[in-house]
């Protein structure tokens, strides 16, 4: 498969790079689909989550966008941020637009690896080149059968091996799990930041033999938790609905969520960069926005959405007014040390 860049001097010249659409998962089959440069004005290749995120995100953004544009979409998934920093390396570009997290998004801003951004699509929409879409709690769930008389209220509770017994899990992602630490050794929400980093870590010290599993996926942490394999979980607040409406004996709490905010950004260099940003201004204008948190449970960053968002939906939302009171937000710009060096540190006191 011969796939096209632009050389420095702007002509189309052969690359190496191969793409594997992963569509059409629910046939279990992977389709070859060429990125190529000539058929820039037509297409565009979007990294994304997976699962009931790209469900959402095709009924209400990729597929509304090709009927306004006619730029047809293309999906690779999951999210990965070494395969956004690989393709800026090496110019091969497997995709042209994907989501990050905050602290992920200083990183990808730091490194030069995604595209500036300079209008703004609502008051407040850019923060470090991304463009805020959607915000997602990290929420503690458990299992009903495993705890009939009431599961952890907290994350003190979720520390608590001698009142809650059992197999944990948590995302191997320390930039969210360090606050939680830092809450179970008695720290208030509203003095989490800048984090004290080396008491989270003295904290996560007495957790650790306890995490069964360090989960890397949003179906991960749904498989583990509907399955069984775990008894509590720091969970994504759309993953556990995800176990809680396949029937799974589950339950969970808003309290102490961890709010974060997914950021668009814009590979750096893609020849594809203005239709990314056609795309990202639409994906975040008030109705398509609307319509995907809806469908996906998430809280809509553009407040003009709200107007078209249904209560019944609005209530499993952490930016809903019942359950903002009860959360507290992820502040990367406060977060008192850089974020790849408590990756690096995290990493190691997970291999020790």
């Amino acid at each position: 498969m011969t796939i096209y860049r632009p050389d420095t001097q702007g002509l189309l010249v052969p690359s190496r790079r191969s793409f594997i659409k992963a569509g059409g998962a629910a046939l279990g089959a992977a389709i070859m689909m060429p990125h190529m440069a000539r058929a820039q004005s037509k297409e565009l290749y979007i990294n994304t989550w997976g699962g009931p995120w790209e469900a959402a995100a095709k009924t209400h953004l990729f597929d509304p966008f090709t009927k306004e544009t006619g730029i047809t979409v293309r999906t690779v998934s999951p999210v990965s941020f070494a395969k956004l920093a690989a393709q800026v390396k090496t110019g091969s570009y497997e995709f042209d637009i994907t989501t990050l997290g905050g602290g992920e998004l200083v990183r990808a801003n730091q490194a030069k690896i995604i595209e500036p951004w300079t209008s703004e699509p609502f008051k407040g929409a850019v923060f470090e080149n991304g463009v805020a879409s959607h915000a997602f709690a990290t929420i503690i769930g458990y299992r009903k059968d495993k705890y009939p008389n009431g599961g952890p209220k907290d994350w003190k509770d979720f520390w608590d091996v001698a009142k809650f017994p059992g197999p944990r899990s948590l995302q191997r992602y320390p930039v969210r799990v360090l606050p939680f630490a830092l809450l179970a050794d008695g720290v208030p929400m509203d003095k989490l930041y800048p984090l004290d980093v080396d008491r989270a870590f003295k904290s996560l010290d007495k957790i650790k033999k306890h995490v069964r599993v360090w989960w890397t996926a949003g179906n991960q942490s749904t498989q583990i938790l509907r399955d069984g394999e775990v008894d509590m979980i720091g969970i994504w607040h759309g993953r556990y609905y995800d176990a809680e409406d396949a029937g799974a004996p589950v339950a969970m709490t808003w309290n102490q969520g961890e709010t974060d905010v997914a950021y668009w950004v814009v590979a750096k260099n893609t020849p594809n960069a203005a239709n990314a940003r056609k795309f990202i201004e639409f994906a975040v204008s008030a109705k398509p926005l609307a319509g995907f948190v809806s469908a996906a449970a998430y809280g809509p960053m553009n407040p003009a959405a709200n107007e078209f968002i249904p209560a019944d939906k609005a209530v499993r939302m952490p930016t809903s007014k019942e359950n903002a009171s009860k959360i507290f937000d992820q502040d990367i710009a406060r977060l008192g040390a850089d974020p790849a060096d408590i990756s690096r540190r995290f990493e190691e006191w997970l291999s020790a």
